[in-house]
């Protein structure tokens, strides 16, 4: 029996594609996820999906990572960040996962600093010494890199990508007064002096809970995997719920494989039956369980023309994904389409290839740092000014970072219709009235 791909550090690469590297081939996808040899395929026939075993390498570097996942975070303490001579150019630190001999890491590492290049040749009066340093997704080399990176003067550190790097890290620029944002959207290292670029959990179920609630169809089942990644995003939307006006009418998870869900099923369908749910909030992904729920679960009653499907992932990548029928009329929550695709163009044009989605975290980290240097001051990157009401805006639309380390982000809601995205609800473009 099948099983599916599986990350250990799950909250960095099952929302929004983050970490996970996509090849697409014809009708069939691989993911590799981070640092960890679990790869599955996904085929896709039709209306019919089968999922075979590509292999269950489990290296060494992974068990870092699993172990690292219950660790508690331990960042420094924000505060007013580290001082810069409006006169020199800025050392800006960017720590990316390349340097080894994992192509998938450096083709990640590559994308990044592409971007966060293209956002420097877009800066105007700013001036950045931009240092590259590159981990290999390695929590200790991390470290170590960051000693020196503010050895060499850097005044704000941009990345890690991974968790369990960024969590490294936090400690060592805390001591000289260095804030970090980091690439990663795991909750578990936000704080201190630790801010999360990555898509949050909670900022896209209030979006998506919202919109349904707004629609009539506020009353929620949620449909998750078991485990770390599913029982977080649970917490998530729930939180979310509470400040929404929709409600969590029901929920129930499946073991993360296809006899688990084959045998969750008949409690999944006669809960939303009997909860009165109008809408199955899924927690899976197009690299996990995803495909197999589109098909299975209309097929034991739980149809579109029932229930209103919706994704806390995004169910446009990889394009093959919007070919489910189940997943037609399905709603999910994208960045800025019009931003976002403005970047990719750009991107396409200077590179000759598009850029792996992640790369615009690397690309807004450099338009935020160029907004404050232009605001003057010599501490720019104090927390006071990283977390201003107003926030900031980027290739994936608006962003603000929280006290609490998190972010939010303006998002669009979009549906799957005729195997196309078409956008219901547009990204706001301000945080201001925008219902945050």
């Amino acid at each position: 029996m099948a099983e599916f791909c599986r990350c250990a550090d799950a909250l960095d690469a099952n929302v929004y594609f983050m970490i996970c590297v996509i090849y697409s081939v014809e009708s069939k996808h691989m993911i590799q996820y981070e640092g960890i040899g679990l790869m599955s395929t996904h085929s896709y026939s039709g209306n019919k999906v089968t999922l075979s075993r590509r292999g269950l390498l489990l290296s060494a570097g992974a068990s870092v990572l699993a172990a690292a996942c219950d660790v508690p975070a331990m960042p420094g303490i924000a505060g007013r960040g580290a001082g810069i001579d409006p006169s020199r150019p800025v050392t800006v630190a960017v720590m990316l996962p390349g340097g080894t001999g994992n192509e998938d890491r450096n083709a990640l590492a590559r994308n990044l600093e592409n971007a966060a290049r293209m956002a420097m040749a877009d800066l105007q009066g700013v001036q950045l010494d931009l240092r590259i340093y590159q981990t290999g997704g390695d929590p200790g080399r991390a470290a170590t890199l960051a000693a020196e990176a503010i050895g060499d003067g850097a005044k704000i550190i941009l990345g890690p990508l991974f968790a369990d790097s960024a969590r490294a890290v936090g400690p060592v620029a805390a001591q000289a007064g260095v804030n970090v944002l980091s690439f990663s959207n795991n909750p578990d290292i936000a704080g201190g002096n630790i801010f999360l670029l990555g898509p949050m959990f909670e900022n896209t179920a209030t979006r998506l809970l919202s919109y349904a609630a707004a629609q009539d169809k506020g009353r929620v089942m949620i449909i998750s995997e078991q485990g770390q990644a599913g029982e977080v995003a649970e917490r998530a939307m729930r939180r979310a719920a509470d400040r929404t006006a929709a409600s969590i009418v029901g929920s129930h998870s499946y073991a993360f494989s296809q006899d688990g869900i084959v045998q969750a099923l008949p409690r999944i369908a006669s809960t939303a039956r009997s909860s009165g749910a109008q809408t199955l909030f899924l927690t899976a992904s197009s690299a996990g369980a995803l495909p197999l729920l589109a098909e299975l679960l209309p097929q034991n009653g739980l149809t579109t023309t029932d229930f209103q499907y919706m994704g806390l992932t995004r169910w446009d990548i990889p394009p093959a994904t919007m070919q489910l029928s189940g997943l037609q009329g399905g709603w999910f929550a994208l960045p800025d389409p019009g931003l976002n695709a403005q970047f990719e163009a750009r991107y396409l044009a200077a590179h000759g290839t598009g850029p792996n989605p992640v790369a615009g975290l690397a690309h807004d980290a450099i338009n935020i740092i160029g907004a404050l240097i232009r605001r003057g001051g010599d501490a720019p990157f104090s927390a006071e000014s990283l977390t201003q009401a107003d926030g900031f805006i980027g290739v994936n639309g608006i962003v603000r970072l929280r006290r609490d380390g998190s972010n939010e982000r303006g998002l669009a809601i979009a549906e799957i219709r005729d195997e196309r995205v078409s956008v219901l609800s547009p990204a706001p473009r301000s945080f201001v009235g925008a219902g945050f």
